[in-house]
């Protein structure tokens, strides 16, 4: 079942909703229901491998090394010394 809306807009934003809807290749209605329906999140839209992939990859570009201009060490005695160093920092003693 289709429910009919009707809709006032300004001529600015009929004229973008129009140029976006001819890019798509459909007509303003079918334009605006679908984006409608995307934006509530009622079409989950099923993304490719190939878009998959893409939005992989942008995420990973995210990652990556920090170099903080002085070396770090993952050991234990080195984590120690620095949360004796931030907590004696704290307490206003000096270490």
């Amino acid at each position: 079942m289709n429910q009919v809306l009707t809709l006032e807009l300004s001529d600015e934003v009929y004229t973008a909703l129009k140029q976006e809807s001819e890019v798509a290749g459909v007509s303003i209605s079918q334009w605006i229901a679908i984006s409608l329906e995307q934006r509530c999140g009622l079409l989950k839209k099923k993304r490719t491998k190939a878009e998959k992939a893409a939005a992989r990859q942008r995420f990973r570009h995210h990652a990556g090394a920090i170099d903080l201009g002085y070396a770090t060490r993952a050991d234990n005695e080195s984590i120690d010394a620095d949360l004796v160093r931030a907590y004696s920092h704290e307490l206003g003693e000096v270490s």
